[in-house]
């Protein structure tokens, strides 16, 4: 699957998007996170506070404890704010 990063999240990983390929016991969105935190120091810093990152499936905003099977991408980025 195609995993894309937005603000802080890419700059903190030092890319925009990557393809990724969890093992099989990873099944949900936050599995996912804590898969992706263990990969290296970047990761572990881009998701740090893991409650915060917004993530979204196939361009659909899902919740952490939404499955990730059967996903083409999944893109993750912090809380955004408008004005």
């Amino acid at each position: 699957m195609k995993a894309l990063y937005f603000a802080w999240v890419r700059e903190r990983i030092g890319r925009a998007e990557e393809e990724i390929s969890p093992p099989p016991e990873v099944a949900t969105v936050g599995e996912l996170i804590a898969w992706l935190k263990s990969r290296d120091e970047a990761y572990a810093l881009a998701f740090e506070n893991a409650a915060v990152i917004r993530t979204a499936i196939d361009k659909a905003h899902v919740r952490h404890e939404t499955p990730i099977a059967g996903a083409r991408e999944i893109a993750f980025f912090p809380p955004m704010t408008g004005g």
